[in-house]
């Protein structure tokens, strides 16, 4: 291997312009990320202001319906995922190996663990609407189509999806949206001391 063969090496040994410069905006997007974790609302409402703008290029534009479709579709994948456990109940349901759902009422509490957590959905979710921003400005990705088709495919997918994920976690009982332990109330305290 010559010098200047490995991945980001300039000629003389040296990291290339190219490679620092990737490499400090890895960095820095890194900690803006880091950073953004504990605002889950902020995020939230960033990611949805962004869609709303993405929305309204496309109504003023009235095009690039297929690139908004493909969006739809990448949302509802990330949504069910989203919604579904980190091992599905219905693979464990033969065999005792790795944590499961309790599905009796005397069994011990185990906490809804997701396959795609809050963070990394809002990730994907706001990486994908700056992608579908970013082909609007290509006329390749304006194809087309008549979107009231668009709409309605999208709606019966939507429906029928959700159902399916409906039905398994009736079937597996789960509910993906639980905030920890129940807490149980003993009985109201009366401010009276105990009398022997």
């Amino acid at each position: 291997m010559s010098e200047g063969d490995s991945i980001g090496e300039s000629v003389h040994g040296k990291p290339s312009v190219v490679f620092r410069f990737f490499s400090r905006f890895g960095q820095v997007y890194q900690s803006w990320l880091d950073k953004s974790t504990p605002y889950t609302s902020v995020r939230w409402l960033m990611t949805l202001g962004l869609s709303l703008l993405y929305m309204i290029r496309v109504y003023i534009l009235q095009g690039w319906y297929i690139v908004t479709y493909a969006l739809g579709i990448y949302h509802l994948n990330l949504f069910i995922a989203f919604l579904s456990p980190k091992v599905d109940p219905s693979l464990m349901e033969d065999s005792d190996e790795g944590p499961s759902l309790p599905t009796k009422q005397n069994e011990e509490f185990r906490p809804f663990i997701r396959r795609l957590p809050e963070f990394k959905f809002w990730h994907s979710a706001t990486k994908g609407i700056v992608v579908a921003m970013g082909c609007t400005f290509f006329e390749a990705f304006n194809v087309p189509v008549f979107w009231p088709i668009l709409v309605m495919y999208f709606i019966m997918l939507f429906c029928i999806t959700m159902k399916r994920q409906i039905k398994h976690m009736i079937k597996y009982r789960y509910i993906p949206f639980t905030h920890g332990k129940r807490k149980y109330k003993g009985k109201e305290e009366t401010g009276k001391p105990f009398s022997s």
